[in-house]
């Protein structure tokens, strides 16, 4: 009897945490072709179906039990080629995360879940018959008559009107409600913007532009450092302008969703094409509409987030980091990647340049462009008439202090309102107060679902003294009436927030426009571009956390008012001081953007702290010199590579013992590599600390503790970790916990 020959099976990725492929037979009436990989295919997984993505077709193993058939391919052609999977096979291997989860952190939530791709038609508005009648009929002065009478003469799409009009969306609404509008689909492509005038650039603009287009045809990482206000967006739109006239397409990614709708109204004005957006903040449809369009090449440049570095680039040309430093770029839980390095692997891929800009640019990327790795271009001037702020330090060792601000601060704030100015007061801790305290017995309100000890972590006190919230797990109750442990009445906020300085500003300066911005205040789509155009130019005071350091242009923001720097200059991770004072550089760069002049105050109980007189006497490059330095001495990134690997579970016995059981096993990898091979150990090279209790020992509950792996060299922890892996996901041990690994962490915690 012949030998029957074993049927062809689709090797499967699934969105779980194991690291392998799982062996399907093709659908019914269907076979195994290799033109299916790279699609998506639905299976059965115990009781419940999944998506997965077809990884490759092989033969069956004859030994293998019997094996259960996928139920459906869900693509006519492969969603997922070329160098976007090859880039995600990459990001796979780099930070030892399962593949089914990197494509599924790839994908837009729809095309996740197994929809179809969506149509990317542009959508118009267009007044009916009987709106054309009715427009002399609606009120005057209204967004509804102002819309309609925009509309009187053509057809205009969406992203113009996004442009023009603040609030079309509801006055759209209205209109069609009334049947006097209807929506259109236009084919993708079609719409045409007016292009507004650019700004003229001055010679150091100039160099940097010729800089960037000198290198379009092929990769180059670019380091475009140039100080708040110098001009970078105007750099970044003649280098996308470029890409287009070369029929290319162009990825921008920005730190902040808050950034998104002033990057988009600015590129649309200046582009004359559609701009596409990607984040966090767009309904399923609208992220998966975005994507599909850059697959199709119908689209030709979009702006977005961190997941925006996933986006198909077919016919790339060019691709922009903003604000290049921000730790938001980097991915805090499930695969943890880092959109910027990301974003250079790609360029590499695609043969195009990469422009990474900031003001105060990473370690990382600074020594870089020191070693010549990358271009370094430079913007020292601010544009226009613009000047940089004087900056001065208040002093306020030994001062009462109302609701966080000293008094010198308050009447810096007065007279720059009397002047017809803005002014902007920066805190960065949300809500009324850090602490509240009993005066009588010291008791304080803490979470006990977070730290290591029996009192916990303080709670911050909310909704102006009435809640109470741990800002590390969500953890919320209502503020006591008297005290739990003494019952005193003497129960009181200590510190504040960005409530408690809007509270005390409202009570000095009452009849002076005044708005908070922080996470409270712009939950909604587009909140924080709202809040600015609500207080426009006129006289106003604007309170928040870092979301308002980044990026935002207010031409009549003169005074910028820095409250409460002084928690960030006692930190144990060694990346503090870097983050203290690019926030601090960022958030004094908003002042002083236009012909006026700026200032900026900075408020502090320690005055003579090195960091600040760093700062202070030579500016952000002095500060990285000597950071670049100290860590240079000390080992840690940009000078050496690091790793680790997290684990928590309510009970700290059992995390003990996983991690105890997995640097063992790394100990064994380590002596199975020196067996095996003449070659020097690369796990020698890679040096291994732990099992250590993380910053915050304890945090909603669970006990948290990390094994931290360190190397001079990254091919020697790339190598470790790979043979030390498998051996950890075989633990029994890891069953009981949850564990990840971050390759590349930017923080301890």
């Amino acid at each position: 009897m012949p030998l029957q020959t074993p049927e062809a099976v689709l090797r499967v990725v699934l969105p779980l945490p194991l690291p392998r492929q799982f062996d399907y037979l093709p659908p019914d009436g269907s076979e195994a072709d290799a033109a299916l990989v790279g699609c998506r295919v639905r299976v059965p997984f115990g009781s419940r179906e999944l998506v997965g993505f077809i990884d490759a077709v092989g033969e069956a193993d004859p030994a293998a039990p019997e094996l259960r058939r996928a139920l459906a391919v869900l693509d006519r052609e492969p969603l997922l080629q070329g160098e976007l999977i090859a880039t995600l096979r990459w990001a796979a291997r780099y930070y030892h995360a399962p593949l089914g989860e990197v494509i599924a952190t790839a994908l837009p939530a729809s095309l996740r879940r197994g929809d179809a791709l969506p149509e990317t038609c542009i959508f118009s508005w267009a007044l009916t018959e009987a709106g054309r009648t009715a427009v002399g009929g609606l009120r005057k002065h209204t967004s509804t008559r102002r819309l309609a009478e925009r509309l009187v003469s053509m057809a205009v799409d969406e992203d113009t009107l996004d442009a023009e009009f603040d609030g079309w969306s509801k006055a759209t609404r209205v209109l069609h409600k009334r049947g006097y509008a209807e929506r259109l689909a236009l084919p993708p492509g079609s719409a045409v913007m007016a292009i507004a005038a650019g700004h003229v650039l001055n010679p150091e603009q100039r160099i940097a532009a010729d800089a960037v287009l000198a290198a379009r045809e092929h990769f180059q990482p670019l380091l475009l450092e140039g100080v708040t206000g110098s001009g970078k967006t105007e750099i970044y739109l003649q280098a996308i302008a470029d890409c287009l006239a070369r029929g290319r397409q162009a990825l921008v990614l920005v730190p902040e969703i808050g950034l998104t709708p002033q990057t988009l109204r600015r590129f649309r004005a200046h582009l004359g094409v559609t701009v596409h957006a990607l984040h966090s903040g767009l309904s399923d449809n609208e992220r998966a509409r975005a994507w599909t369009a850059m697959a199709r090449g119908e689209a030709r440049v979009l702006v977005g987030t961190r997941s925006a570095i996933f986006t198909p680039l077919p016919e790339a040309g060019l691709i922009v980091i903003d604000e290049e430093h921000d730790a938001s770029y980097k991915q805090q839980d499930g695969v943890r990647y880092h959109a910027r390095d990301l974003a250079l692997v790609r360029a590499k891929a695609l043969g195009v340049p990469v422009l990474l800009g900031s003001a105060t640019p990473s370690l990382e990327s600074l020594q870089h462009a020191i070693g010549g790795r990358y271009a370094h271009l430079h913007l020292r001037q601010r544009a226009g008439d613009a000047r940089q702020p004087s900056v001065r330090v208040i002093d306020v060792r030994k001062r009462v202090l109302d609701g966080g601000l000293s008094q010198e601060m308050l009447d810096a704030i007065a007279a720059t309102l009397a002047r017809g100015e803005q002014a902007l007061v920066f805190k960065n801790r949300r809500g009324y107060a850090p602490v509240l305290l009993c005066y009588d017995c010291g008791w304080s309100a803490c979470c006990t679902r977070c730290d290591a000890s029996s009192k916990g972590m303080a709670m911050t006190v909310h909704g102006r003294g009435r809640t109470l919230i741990c800002h590390h797990c969500g953890a919320r109750r209502a503020v006591p009436r008297a005290c739990p442990d003494c019952a005193s009445l003497a129960l009181l906020p200590q510190g504040a927030g960005t409530e408690r300085i809007e509270d005390t500003l409202a009570k000095h300066l009452p009849d002076v426009p005044l708005l908070r911005v922080d996470r409270e205040t712009t939950r909604h789509r587009d909140a924080l571009e709202k809040h600015l155009a609500t207080l426009g130019e006129h006289a106003g005071i604007l309170v928040g956390t870092q979301m308002l350091a980044k990026g935002h242009d207010l031409p009549n923001l003169t005074l910028v008012c820095v409250v409460g720097v002084d928690e960030g200059l006692h930190s144990a991770d060694f990346r503090a001081p870097e983050k203290l004072a690019q926030l601090l550089i960022q958030v004094a760069g908003r002042g002083g953007r236009a012909s006026k002049a700026g200032a900026v105050l900075l408020q502090t109980h320690h005055p003579e702290h090195p960091l600040l007189g760093t700062l202070l006497g030579g500016g952000y490059r002095a500060f990285a010199a000597l950071e670049l330095a100290q860590r240079e001495a000390a080992g840690f990134p940009p000078y050496g590579y690091l790793a680790l690997l997290r684990a928590e579970a309510p009970n700290e016995m059992a995390v003990q013992e996983f991690l105890l059981e997995a640097k063992a096993e790394f100990e064994k990898a380590s002596a199975s590599l020196k067996d095996e091979s003449n070659e020097p150990d690369p796990m020698l090279a890679v040096a291994i600390h732990g099992p250590l209790p993380a910053p915050m020992p304890r945090r909603a509950g669970k006990a948290r503790l990390q094994l931290h792996l360190s190397a001079k060299q990254r091919p020697a922890l790339q190598a470790a970790i790979g043979a030390w892996l498998p051996r950890v996901y075989a633990l029994k041990s890891a069953r009981k916990v949850r564990w990840s690994l971050d390759v590349d962490p930017i923080d301890l915690y």
